[in-house]
């Protein structure tokens, strides 16, 4: 079953792993998808603030992302841009260890991890390998994760995955809605909007 178009706005509340809020913008534009959105949250004593601007090809490929972070430790930026073909650069020098990411995963979002489901479009019973460009919250930091998929069946009309992330010993089932975003996130957030 193919997703919807997704909506002009949604919104998360991150809970468990962090106490905070996220909020994305979506749009359709020439080239793709443009996500804009922001999180605040707390996480182990420490407030911190990440936005992003993400763009996106028409297969939803990773082509940029524009990330800026406050917290107590001041302000970042961080800009990765990817060719689509899993080559990456991070501030404009090359990121070799991104060799084969086509998704960028913002540790601080719940929105990114739609992006692997809506390039992939797995059957019911699929499993895949799915490395990601990872920036960190607090310090924007940015490392490779490998994360799994596998596509299990669909109930009430939603499609659901289960996901796992080995460097973090950390696996769950994610639950999406009829556009493909989260619904929901064991651990890290539901969907509030």
């Amino acid at each position: 079953m193919p997703f919807l178009p997704p909506p002009t706005s949604a919104a998360w509340l991150h809970q468990d792993a962090r106490s905070g809020f996220e909020v994305v913008h979506l749009r359709s534009v020439d080239d793709g998808h443009l996500l804009r959105g922001t999180t605040a949250a707390v996480e182990d004593g420490q407030a911190w603030v990440v936005g992003y601007e993400i763009r996106l090809d028409p297969g939803w490929r990773t082509r940029s992302a524009q990330v800026t972070g406050r917290s107590d430790t001041g302000l970042r930026t961080r800009l990765l841009e990817a060719d689509g073909e899993g080559r990456w650069r991070i501030d404009g020098e090359p990121a070799p260890l991104l060799d084969g990411c086509l998704d960028v995963d913002l540790e601080s979002s719940a929105m990114t991890n739609a992006l692997p489901v809506h390039r992939l479009a797995l059957p019911v019973g699929a499993a895949t390998h799915a490395p990601a460009a990872y920036v960190r919250a607090l310090d924007l930091d940015v490392e490779r994760l490998e994360q799994e998929y596998t596509r299990i069946s669909d109930r009430d009309g939603r499609q659901r995955y289960e996901y796992s992330a080995p460097a973090f010993d950390f696996s769950c089932r994610l639950v999406y809605d009829e556009a493909g975003l989260v619904l929901a996130y064991p651990g890290i957030a539901v969907r509030a909007g």
